[in-house]
């Protein structure tokens, strides 16, 4: 377990008022024994909570990322630590879809640290996180692979719940991917959008209309030869729900997606996550 430290952090908000923040910090690693993953260590501290439900025999095991708070704002802090061993293999996905409430003051932050061991594989499938008016949010993403291993990981973006008819007009977000592979550098992105976010969003460089994004990325030796069928999925995309597009090269595949709204970018993605899963299903929590 982790040193245990006070979750809430105070903090001035608008007119001088002292707001309560939270911080969460979380690890969770496996390792392979007798031909099975296993979990290896657990630690969890703040309103950063991991649960291990029970998986089918002869799958994966799943941690599911839990932010007690019920969501985010300016000043709060969460901190994740995965990873697996040689040869191991396991999924992380998140309860619910995260939310980036408005901030008064400052920004939330998120971290997400992975560590993949030798021929180990990691399947990193969040549901998406809902950015509300006036949010500010920044993340980094950084992944560790050692040769022979594999990664498959999804980030999926909604600027305000179409149902509920909400415009994102200002705020901010930015996220930092570094993957590294034998401590060399094989992929860096970086997605920031600040101020007039409706603005921004409508442009046709921006998300073209539509409000919501996501980033698929597979890393792995066979990356190439998973091409025809995510391009397959990509081009069979409905234009009601949005557009997605794919490319492969150097051991990595990446996929880009924009929906008209959260429900649309899902039955974009989940055929994809599915595939590249070589059809295991989606973790439980996802049709929950």
């Amino acid at each position: 377990m982790f040193d245990d430290t006070s979750p809430f952090d105070a903090t001035s908000g608008e007119h001088g008022v002292s707001l309560q923040r939270t911080k969460g910090r979380a690890r969770c690693t496996f390792k392979s024994r007798d031909g099975k993953t296993v979990l290896a260590d657990l630690g969890q501290s703040g309103s950063f909570k991991i649960k291990l439900p029970k998986v089918a025999v002869g799958t994966p095991p799943e941690a599911v990322l839990l932010n007690t708070a019920g969501g985010l704002t300016g000043g709060d802090v969460m901190a994740f630590e995965g990873g697996v061993e040689g040869d191991a293999d396991a999924i992380f996905t998140t309860q619910a879809s995260e939310r980036a409430y408005r901030a008064l003051s400052g920004e939330a932050r998120v971290t997400t640290q992975l560590n993949v061991g030798p021929g180990g594989r990691i399947a990193w499938l969040p549901q998406e996180t809902i950015l509300f008016d006036g949010a500010r949010l920044q993340r980094t993403f950084d992944v560790d692979l050692a040769p022979g291993a594999t990664v498959l990981a999804h980030e999926s973006i909604v600027f305000g719940r179409t149902a509920m008819g909400e415009t994102v007009r200002y705020g901010s977000f930015s996220d930092f991917w570094r993957i590294r592979r034998d401590g060399r550098l094989v992929h860096a992105d970086v997605v920031s959008v600040e101020g007039d976010i409706a603005g921004t969003l409508a442009r046709a460089a921006g998300l073209g209309g539509c409000n919501a994004m996501a980033t698929v990325l597979y890393l792995g030796d066979d990356a190439k030869a998973r091409l025809d069928g995510v391009r397959e999925l990509s081009e069979s995309v409905s234009p009601a729900d949005g557009i997605a597009g794919v490319s492969a090269w150097d051991g990595k595949l990446v996929l880009r997606a924009v929906g008209t709204g959260g429900a649309a970018l899902r039955r974009i993605v989940m055929p994809i996550l599915n595939t590249l899963q070589d059809g295991r299903p989606l973790p439980r929590v996802w049709s929950i």
